[in-house]
């Protein structure tokens, strides 16, 4: 007892799709490439790779395909009997503007979109906060 270690850690990690101004998202290329990255490189102790997903560059229209995601990856992780680890989600988002790497501690879709989403949406004065 004591012996088996910290329990594994199962992250899951998203990113965008093409949208307005950005046709070759660099997000996409992390999250398809971290496979293969993490069989070339070995993977760290006690990490588990969850899911990989592209995700719409869009807001309501994508939120289906964001919930099957997420269900999936539940489903998932309450198969695994054997490994009561921890769940970590990483999203990695573009601003296409910036000149460097960013962490934010809270996300905030102000969707106030100058032009309209990869599904047509163009809201205006539309503000969701996340935690």
């Amino acid at each position: 007892m004591g012996s088996e270690g910290p329990p594994a850690v199962t992250i899951h990690v998203t990113g965008f799709k093409k949208f307005h101004g950005v046709p070759e998202n660099p997000t996409e290329t992390i999250v398809t490439g971290i496979k293969d990255y993490l069989k070339k490189n070995g993977f760290p102790k006690g990490l588990i790779l969850g899911s990989c997903s592209i995700l719409d560059t869009a807001g309501e229209g994508a939120l289906d395909s964001l919930n099957k995601t997420l269900q999936s990856s539940i489903t998932a992780k309450d198969s695994e009997t054997s490994n009561p680890g921890r769940v970590v989600w990483v999203h990695f988002g573009v601003n296409s503007g910036a000149t460097r790497f960013a962490i934010e501690h809270q996300a905030v879709n102000e969707a106030t979109f100058r032009c309209p989403d990869e599904m047509g949406w163009k809201p205006q004065l539309f503000r969701r906060k996340y935690r």
